[in-house]
Protein backbone atom coordinates (compact mmCIF):
# COMPACT_ATOMS: atom_id res chain seq x y z
CA UNK A 1 0.00 0.00 0.00
CA UNK A 2 1.55 3.29 -1.07
CA UNK A 3 1.88 6.41 1.04
CA UNK A 4 2.54 10.05 0.14
CA UNK A 5 5.20 11.81 2.21
CA UNK A 6 4.69 15.57 2.15
CA UNK A 7 6.77 18.31 3.77
CA UNK A 8 4.61 21.39 3.66
CA UNK A 9 4.84 25.08 4.41
CA UNK A 10 6.04 26.34 1.02
CA UNK A 11 3.76 28.17 -1.45
CA UNK A 12 3.08 26.41 -4.72
CA UNK A 13 4.08 28.29 -7.85
CA UNK A 14 3.97 27.41 -11.53
CA UNK A 15 1.89 25.87 -14.29
CA UNK A 16 0.22 22.47 -14.44
CA UNK A 17 -1.52 20.73 -17.35
CA UNK A 18 -4.90 19.21 -16.51
CA UNK A 19 -5.69 15.64 -17.54
CA UNK A 20 -8.87 14.29 -19.10
CA UNK A 21 -11.88 14.05 -16.81
CA UNK A 22 -12.27 10.69 -15.11
CA UNK A 23 -15.97 11.28 -14.52
CA UNK A 24 -16.48 11.92 -18.24
CA UNK A 25 -14.16 9.16 -19.44
CA UNK A 26 -15.83 6.32 -17.53
CA UNK A 27 -19.31 6.65 -19.13
CA UNK A 28 -17.72 7.25 -22.53
CA UNK A 29 -15.79 4.00 -22.18
CA UNK A 30 -19.04 2.23 -21.34
CA UNK A 31 -20.68 3.86 -24.38
CA UNK A 32 -18.08 2.19 -26.61
CA UNK A 33 -20.08 -1.03 -26.12
CA UNK A 34 -22.89 0.54 -28.17
CA UNK A 35 -20.78 1.01 -31.30
CA UNK A 36 -20.65 -1.64 -34.01
CA UNK A 37 -17.50 -0.12 -35.49
CA UNK A 38 -14.23 0.80 -33.72
CA UNK A 39 -13.99 3.98 -31.68
CA UNK A 40 -10.95 5.94 -30.52
CA UNK A 41 -11.17 7.82 -27.24
CA UNK A 42 -8.56 10.55 -26.76
CA UNK A 43 -7.39 12.38 -23.60
CA UNK A 44 -8.02 9.47 -21.26
CA UNK A 45 -6.29 9.99 -17.91
CA UNK A 46 -3.85 7.33 -16.71
CA UNK A 47 -5.81 6.20 -13.65
CA UNK A 48 -6.63 2.96 -11.89
CA UNK A 49 -10.35 3.43 -12.62
CA UNK A 50 -9.59 3.74 -16.34
CA UNK A 51 -7.56 0.53 -16.23
CA UNK A 52 -10.43 -1.22 -14.46
CA UNK A 53 -12.88 0.02 -17.11
CA UNK A 54 -10.67 -1.26 -19.92
CA UNK A 55 -10.39 -4.64 -18.18
CA UNK A 56 -14.19 -4.70 -17.91
CA UNK A 57 -14.63 -3.92 -21.61
CA UNK A 58 -12.28 -6.75 -22.49
CA UNK A 59 -14.12 -9.11 -20.12
CA UNK A 60 -17.26 -8.28 -22.11
CA UNK A 61 -15.56 -9.25 -25.36
CA UNK A 62 -14.34 -5.90 -26.68
CA UNK A 63 -10.86 -5.61 -28.21
CA UNK A 64 -8.91 -2.70 -26.69
CA UNK A 65 -5.53 -1.29 -27.64
CA UNK A 66 -3.64 1.90 -26.82
CA UNK A 67 -2.76 4.11 -29.80
CA UNK A 68 -0.80 6.28 -27.36
CA UNK A 69 -0.54 6.73 -23.60
CA UNK A 70 -3.87 8.60 -23.55
CA UNK A 71 -5.71 7.34 -26.68
CA UNK A 72 -7.57 4.03 -26.56
CA UNK A 73 -9.02 2.14 -29.51
CA UNK A 74 -12.06 0.00 -28.66
CA UNK A 75 -13.65 -2.48 -31.06
CA UNK A 76 -16.87 -3.85 -29.58
CA UNK A 77 -18.28 -4.99 -32.94
CA UNK A 78 -18.08 -8.65 -31.98
CA UNK A 79 -18.38 -8.24 -28.22
CA UNK A 80 -20.97 -10.82 -27.17
CA UNK A 81 -20.48 -11.34 -23.45
CA UNK A 82 -23.11 -9.84 -21.15
CA UNK A 83 -21.85 -10.71 -17.64
CA UNK A 84 -19.93 -7.97 -15.80
CA UNK A 85 -18.08 -10.01 -13.14
CA UNK A 86 -17.96 -9.20 -9.45
CA UNK A 87 -14.16 -9.06 -9.23
CA UNK A 88 -14.08 -6.09 -11.62
CA UNK A 89 -17.32 -4.31 -10.77
CA UNK A 90 -16.60 -4.30 -7.04
CA UNK A 91 -13.54 -2.11 -7.64
CA UNK A 92 -15.48 0.81 -9.09
CA UNK A 93 -19.03 2.05 -8.81
CA UNK A 94 -19.06 3.42 -12.36
CA UNK A 95 -19.10 -0.20 -13.60
CA UNK A 96 -22.90 -0.06 -13.31
CA UNK A 97 -22.78 2.10 -16.45
CA UNK A 98 -22.34 -0.96 -18.67
CA UNK A 99 -25.88 -2.09 -17.77
CA UNK A 100 -27.66 0.28 -20.16
CA UNK A 101 -25.35 -0.32 -23.14
CA UNK A 102 -25.48 -4.12 -22.72
CA UNK A 103 -29.28 -4.12 -22.59
CA UNK A 104 -29.54 -1.78 -25.57
CA UNK A 105 -27.07 -3.74 -27.68
CA UNK A 106 -27.79 -7.35 -26.67
CA UNK A 107 -31.14 -7.34 -24.90
CA UNK A 108 -29.74 -8.89 -21.73
CA UNK A 109 -27.17 -8.16 -19.05
CA UNK A 110 -25.87 -9.46 -15.73
CA UNK A 111 -24.01 -6.86 -13.70
CA UNK A 112 -22.73 -7.33 -10.17
CA UNK A 113 -23.66 -4.68 -7.65
CA UNK A 114 -20.89 -2.06 -7.81
CA UNK A 115 -18.29 -0.95 -5.28
CA UNK A 116 -16.29 2.29 -5.01
CA UNK A 117 -15.66 4.89 -2.32
CA UNK A 118 -17.45 4.45 1.03
CA UNK A 119 -18.99 7.92 1.02
CA UNK A 120 -22.59 6.88 1.52
CA UNK A 121 -25.58 5.27 -0.07
CA UNK A 122 -25.79 5.60 -3.84
CA UNK A 123 -28.70 3.33 -4.77
CA UNK A 124 -29.16 2.08 -8.31
CA UNK A 125 -32.97 2.17 -8.05
CA UNK A 126 -33.22 5.08 -10.51
CA UNK A 127 -31.18 3.16 -13.09
CA UNK A 128 -33.34 0.06 -12.78
CA UNK A 129 -36.68 1.87 -12.71
CA UNK A 130 -35.85 3.81 -15.86
CA UNK A 131 -34.74 0.68 -17.71
CA UNK A 132 -37.94 -1.10 -16.67
CA UNK A 133 -39.94 1.77 -18.15
CA UNK A 134 -38.06 1.12 -21.40
CA UNK A 135 -39.13 -2.52 -21.45
CA UNK A 136 -36.50 -4.32 -19.37
CA UNK A 137 -37.39 -7.07 -16.91
CA UNK A 138 -35.02 -6.99 -13.94
CA UNK A 139 -34.39 -9.29 -10.99
CA UNK A 140 -31.74 -9.30 -8.28
CA UNK A 141 -30.13 -12.68 -7.77
CA UNK A 142 -26.95 -13.60 -5.91
CA UNK A 143 -25.63 -10.05 -5.80
CA UNK A 144 -26.17 -9.58 -9.54
CA UNK A 145 -28.60 -7.37 -11.43
CA UNK A 146 -30.03 -9.70 -14.08
CA UNK A 147 -31.93 -7.94 -16.85
CA UNK A 148 -33.56 -9.01 -20.08
CA UNK A 149 -35.60 -7.31 -22.80
CA UNK A 150 -38.42 -9.71 -23.77
CA UNK A 151 -39.32 -7.65 -26.82
CA UNK A 152 -35.73 -7.90 -28.05
CA UNK A 153 -35.21 -4.14 -28.14
CA UNK A 154 -35.73 -1.40 -25.57
CA UNK A 155 -38.42 1.13 -26.43
CA UNK A 156 -38.60 4.87 -25.86
CA UNK A 157 -40.30 6.17 -22.74
CA UNK A 158 -41.04 9.34 -20.78
CA UNK A 159 -38.96 9.09 -17.60
CA UNK A 160 -39.26 11.47 -14.67
CA UNK A 161 -36.49 10.88 -12.15
CA UNK A 162 -37.38 11.42 -8.48
CA UNK A 163 -34.00 12.97 -7.73
CA UNK A 164 -31.16 14.25 -9.88
CA UNK A 165 -28.68 11.43 -10.52
CA UNK A 166 -25.64 11.72 -12.77
CA UNK A 167 -25.14 7.97 -13.07
CA UNK A 168 -28.78 7.19 -13.80
CA UNK A 169 -28.94 9.97 -16.40
CA UNK A 170 -25.86 8.54 -18.14
CA UNK A 171 -27.09 4.93 -18.04
CA UNK A 172 -30.55 5.77 -19.36
CA UNK A 173 -29.17 8.09 -22.04
CA UNK A 174 -26.93 5.32 -23.37
CA UNK A 175 -29.72 2.75 -23.24
CA UNK A 176 -32.08 5.12 -25.09
CA UNK A 177 -29.53 5.73 -27.84
CA UNK A 178 -30.39 2.35 -29.42
CA UNK A 179 -34.01 2.07 -28.24
CA UNK A 180 -36.92 2.21 -30.68
CA UNK A 181 -38.67 5.56 -30.65
CA UNK A 182 -38.07 8.62 -28.51
CA UNK A 183 -37.06 8.78 -24.86
CA UNK A 184 -37.50 11.90 -22.73
CA UNK A 185 -35.64 12.11 -19.41
CA UNK A 186 -37.04 14.75 -17.05
CA UNK A 187 -35.10 16.07 -14.05
CA UNK A 188 -31.93 14.94 -15.80
CA UNK A 189 -28.52 15.79 -14.39
CA UNK A 190 -26.92 18.86 -15.98
CA UNK A 191 -23.24 18.22 -15.23
CA UNK A 192 -20.63 19.00 -17.91
CA UNK A 193 -19.80 15.29 -17.97
CA UNK A 194 -23.40 14.62 -19.09
CA UNK A 195 -22.90 17.10 -21.94
CA UNK A 196 -19.61 15.40 -22.85
CA UNK A 197 -21.27 11.98 -23.02
CA UNK A 198 -24.09 13.37 -25.17
CA UNK A 199 -21.58 15.00 -27.52
CA UNK A 200 -19.67 11.73 -27.75
CA UNK A 201 -22.80 9.68 -28.51
CA UNK A 202 -23.81 12.19 -31.19
CA UNK A 203 -20.32 12.04 -32.71
CA UNK A 204 -20.79 8.29 -33.02
CA UNK A 205 -24.22 8.56 -34.65
CA UNK A 206 -26.74 8.98 -31.82
CA UNK A 207 -29.45 11.66 -31.66
CA UNK A 208 -29.35 13.32 -28.24
CA UNK A 209 -30.57 16.85 -27.58
CA UNK A 210 -31.04 18.98 -24.49
CA UNK A 211 -27.78 18.05 -22.74
CA UNK A 212 -26.96 20.65 -20.11
CA UNK A 213 -30.65 21.22 -19.33
CA UNK A 214 -32.97 19.24 -17.06
CA UNK A 215 -34.71 17.60 -20.02
CA UNK A 216 -32.95 15.19 -22.35
CA UNK A 217 -34.52 13.99 -25.58
CA UNK A 218 -33.05 10.90 -27.25
CA UNK A 219 -34.31 9.62 -30.58
CA UNK A 220 -33.18 6.02 -30.85
CA UNK A 221 -31.16 4.87 -33.85
CA UNK A 222 -30.56 1.38 -35.20
CA UNK A 223 -26.80 1.43 -34.60
CA UNK A 224 -23.88 3.63 -33.61
CA UNK A 225 -21.18 3.78 -36.26
CA UNK A 226 -18.17 4.68 -34.16
CA UNK A 227 -15.55 7.37 -34.65
CA UNK A 228 -13.12 9.44 -32.58
CA UNK A 229 -13.81 11.57 -29.52
CA UNK A 230 -11.72 13.64 -27.10
CA UNK A 231 -12.65 13.57 -23.40
CA UNK A 232 -13.20 16.95 -21.71
CA UNK A 233 -10.67 18.33 -19.18
CA UNK A 234 -11.10 17.34 -15.53
CA UNK A 235 -12.80 20.20 -13.69
CA UNK A 236 -12.27 18.56 -10.29
CA UNK A 237 -8.53 18.13 -10.84
CA UNK A 238 -8.46 21.77 -11.94
CA UNK A 239 -10.24 22.88 -8.77
CA UNK A 240 -7.96 20.74 -6.61
CA UNK A 241 -4.78 22.41 -7.86
CA UNK A 242 -6.36 25.85 -7.51
CA UNK A 243 -7.36 25.00 -3.92
CA UNK A 244 -3.78 23.86 -3.23
CA UNK A 245 -2.55 27.24 -4.44
CA UNK A 246 -4.96 28.93 -2.03
CA UNK A 247 -4.05 26.85 1.01
CA UNK A 248 -0.30 27.36 0.47
CA UNK A 249 -0.73 31.07 -0.38
CA UNK A 250 0.82 30.48 -3.78
CA UNK A 251 0.11 30.98 -7.47
CA UNK A 252 -0.87 28.25 -9.91
CA UNK A 253 -1.96 28.40 -13.53
CA UNK A 254 -3.93 25.35 -14.73
CA UNK A 255 -3.78 24.78 -18.50
CA UNK A 256 -5.73 22.54 -20.90
CA UNK A 257 -8.86 23.14 -18.84
CA UNK A 258 -12.31 24.70 -19.26
CA UNK A 259 -13.18 27.62 -16.95
CA UNK A 260 -16.89 27.47 -17.86
CA UNK A 261 -17.30 24.15 -16.01
CA UNK A 262 -16.06 25.47 -12.64
CA UNK A 263 -17.96 28.72 -12.13
CA UNK A 264 -19.46 27.91 -8.71
CA UNK A 265 -16.05 26.96 -7.31
CA UNK A 266 -14.27 29.99 -8.76
CA UNK A 267 -16.89 32.31 -7.24
CA UNK A 268 -16.21 30.86 -3.79
CA UNK A 269 -12.45 31.14 -4.29
CA UNK A 270 -12.81 34.80 -5.19
CA UNK A 271 -15.15 35.31 -2.24
CA UNK A 272 -12.41 33.91 0.00
CA UNK A 273 -10.02 36.58 -1.29
CA UNK A 274 -8.01 34.83 -4.02
CA UNK A 275 -7.32 36.56 -7.32
CA UNK A 276 -8.67 34.47 -10.20
CA UNK A 277 -7.87 35.13 -13.87
CA UNK A 278 -9.23 33.04 -16.73
CA UNK A 279 -8.58 32.52 -20.42
CA UNK A 280 -10.12 30.30 -23.07
CA UNK A 281 -8.44 27.14 -21.75
CA UNK A 282 -6.63 28.20 -18.58
CA UNK A 283 -7.27 29.46 -15.05
CA UNK A 284 -4.73 31.19 -12.83
CA UNK A 285 -5.20 31.64 -9.10
CA UNK A 286 -2.95 33.93 -7.06
CA UNK A 287 -3.18 34.05 -3.27
CA UNK A 288 0.34 35.32 -2.56
CA UNK A 289 0.40 37.78 0.33
CA UNK A 290 -3.36 37.56 0.77
CA UNK A 291 -5.33 36.96 3.94
CA UNK A 292 -7.97 34.46 2.94
CA UNK A 293 -11.38 34.37 4.59
CA UNK A 294 -13.28 31.19 5.40
CA UNK A 295 -16.38 30.87 3.19
CA UNK A 296 -19.73 29.16 3.69
CA UNK A 297 -20.94 26.82 0.96
CA UNK A 298 -23.48 24.09 0.28
CA UNK A 299 -22.98 21.21 -2.13
CA UNK A 300 -25.71 20.55 -4.67
CA UNK A 301 -26.11 19.21 -8.22
CA UNK A 302 -24.58 21.22 -11.07
CA UNK A 303 -24.42 24.16 -11.65
CA UNK A 304 -24.15 24.59 -7.86
CA UNK A 305 -21.05 23.81 -5.80
CA UNK A 306 -19.88 20.23 -6.54
CA UNK A 307 -19.63 17.65 -3.77
CA UNK A 308 -16.35 16.50 -5.36
CA UNK A 309 -14.75 19.83 -4.33
CA UNK A 310 -16.09 19.90 -0.77
CA UNK A 311 -13.09 18.34 1.00
CA UNK A 312 -10.62 20.54 -0.87
CA UNK A 313 -12.40 23.76 0.17
CA UNK A 314 -12.71 22.42 3.71
CA UNK A 315 -8.91 22.19 3.81
CA UNK A 316 -8.66 25.77 2.52
CA UNK A 317 -11.16 26.98 5.14
CA UNK A 318 -9.10 25.25 7.84
CA UNK A 319 -6.19 27.60 7.01
CA UNK A 320 -8.27 30.77 6.53
CA UNK A 321 -9.36 33.60 8.81
CA UNK A 322 -12.73 33.30 10.55
CA UNK A 323 -15.30 30.52 10.59
CA UNK A 324 -17.49 28.92 7.93
CA UNK A 325 -20.32 26.41 7.63
CA UNK A 326 -20.16 23.61 5.07
CA UNK A 327 -23.38 21.78 4.23
CA UNK A 328 -23.00 18.44 2.41
CA UNK A 329 -26.29 17.57 0.73
CA UNK A 330 -25.24 14.81 -1.70
CA UNK A 331 -23.53 12.04 0.30
CA UNK A 332 -24.11 11.35 3.99
CA UNK A 333 -20.56 10.15 4.75
CA UNK A 334 -18.57 12.77 2.91
CA UNK A 335 -17.35 14.76 5.89
CA UNK A 336 -15.14 11.97 7.19
CA UNK A 337 -11.94 13.85 6.35
CA UNK A 338 -12.73 16.35 9.14
CA UNK A 339 -11.40 14.07 11.89
CA UNK A 340 -8.15 13.58 9.98
CA UNK A 341 -7.77 17.32 9.43
CA UNK A 342 -8.27 17.80 13.16
CA UNK A 343 -5.26 15.52 13.71
CA UNK A 344 -3.30 18.20 11.87
CA UNK A 345 -4.52 20.96 14.18
CA UNK A 346 -7.67 22.01 12.35
CA UNK A 347 -10.75 23.00 14.34
CA UNK A 348 -13.71 21.33 12.67
CA UNK A 349 -16.94 20.23 14.32
CA UNK A 350 -19.32 17.94 12.45
CA UNK A 351 -23.01 17.63 13.25
CA UNK A 352 -24.99 15.50 10.84
CA UNK A 353 -24.39 16.78 7.32
CA UNK A 354 -22.88 20.09 8.43
CA UNK A 355 -19.32 21.01 9.38
CA UNK A 356 -18.30 24.16 11.26
CA UNK A 357 -14.72 25.09 10.34
CA UNK A 358 -12.78 27.59 12.45
CA UNK A 359 -9.62 28.65 10.67
CA UNK A 360 -6.27 28.29 12.44
CA UNK A 361 -3.01 30.14 11.89
CA UNK A 362 -1.03 26.99 11.05
CA UNK A 363 -1.72 23.31 10.47
CA UNK A 364 0.86 20.77 11.62
CA UNK A 365 2.07 17.67 9.83
CA UNK A 366 0.75 14.32 11.11
CA UNK A 367 0.05 10.76 9.93
CA UNK A 368 -3.41 10.70 8.31
CA UNK A 369 -5.54 8.16 6.44
CA UNK A 370 -7.72 8.86 3.43
CA UNK A 371 -11.29 7.52 3.56
CA UNK A 372 -12.16 8.14 -0.10
CA UNK A 373 -10.92 9.72 -3.31
CA UNK A 374 -11.81 13.37 -2.69
CA UNK A 375 -11.06 13.22 1.04
CA UNK A 376 -7.53 12.20 0.11
CA UNK A 377 -7.20 15.31 -2.07
CA UNK A 378 -8.25 17.47 0.88
CA UNK A 379 -5.64 15.83 3.09
CA UNK A 380 -2.91 16.40 0.50
CA UNK A 381 -3.86 20.08 0.28
CA UNK A 382 -3.76 20.41 4.07
CA UNK A 383 -0.38 18.67 4.16
CA UNK A 384 1.04 21.08 1.58
CA UNK A 385 0.00 24.00 3.81
CA UNK A 386 1.09 22.43 7.11
CA UNK A 387 4.39 22.81 8.90
CA UNK A 388 6.48 19.66 9.14
CA UNK A 389 5.92 16.26 7.57
CA UNK A 390 2.63 14.55 6.82
CA UNK A 391 2.25 10.91 5.82
CA UNK A 392 -0.94 10.26 3.84
CA UNK A 393 -1.94 6.60 4.00
CA UNK A 394 -4.28 4.71 1.64
CA UNK A 395 -2.98 6.47 -1.47
CA UNK A 396 -4.85 3.96 -3.61
CA UNK A 397 -7.85 6.23 -3.13
CA UNK A 398 -6.19 9.24 -4.72
CA UNK A 399 -4.77 7.12 -7.54
CA UNK A 400 -8.35 6.45 -8.63
CA UNK A 401 -8.86 10.08 -9.62
CA UNK A 402 -5.56 11.97 -9.98
CA UNK A 403 -2.97 11.23 -12.63
CA UNK A 404 0.65 11.43 -11.40
CA UNK A 405 -0.36 13.79 -8.59
CA UNK A 406 3.02 13.79 -6.86
CA UNK A 407 4.85 14.54 -10.13
CA UNK A 408 2.51 17.41 -10.94
CA UNK A 409 2.87 18.86 -7.45
CA UNK A 410 6.66 18.50 -7.61
CA UNK A 411 6.52 20.60 -10.77
CA UNK A 412 4.85 23.33 -8.70
CA UNK A 413 7.58 23.25 -6.06
CA UNK A 414 6.04 20.86 -3.54
CA UNK A 415 8.21 18.52 -1.48
CA UNK A 416 6.30 15.29 -1.97
CA UNK A 417 7.30 11.69 -2.63
CA UNK A 418 5.72 8.27 -2.78
CA UNK A 419 6.67 5.45 -0.46
CA UNK A 420 5.90 1.85 -1.38
CA UNK A 421 5.05 -0.39 1.54
CA UNK A 422 4.35 -4.09 1.71
CA UNK A 423 1.23 -3.78 3.84
CA UNK A 424 -2.07 -4.41 2.01
CA UNK A 425 -4.81 -1.77 2.17
CA UNK A 426 -7.19 -2.16 5.11
CA UNK A 427 -10.65 -0.57 5.08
Amino acid sequence: MDQLIIRGGAPLDGEVAISGAKNAALPILAAALLAEQPVVIDNLPALNDITTSVDLLEALGAHCGWDSSHALRVDAGRADKVVAPYELVVKMRASILVLGPLLARHGRAEVSFPGGCAIGSRPVDLHLRGLEMMGAVIEIDGGYIKATVPAGRLHGSHILMDVVSVGATENLMMAAALASGQTVIENAAREPEIVDLANCLNAWGAKVSGAGSNQLVIDGVAALTGGRYTVMPDRIETGTFLAAAMATRGRVRTTHTDPTTLEAVLIKMQEAGAEVTIGADWIELDSRGRELRAVDFRTAPYPAFPTDMQSQLMAVNATATGSAMIHETIFENRLMQAQELNRMGAKITVEGHTALVKGVAQLRGAPVRASDLRASAGLVIAALAASGETVVDRVYHIDRGYERIEEKLQGLGATISRRHTAAPPTD
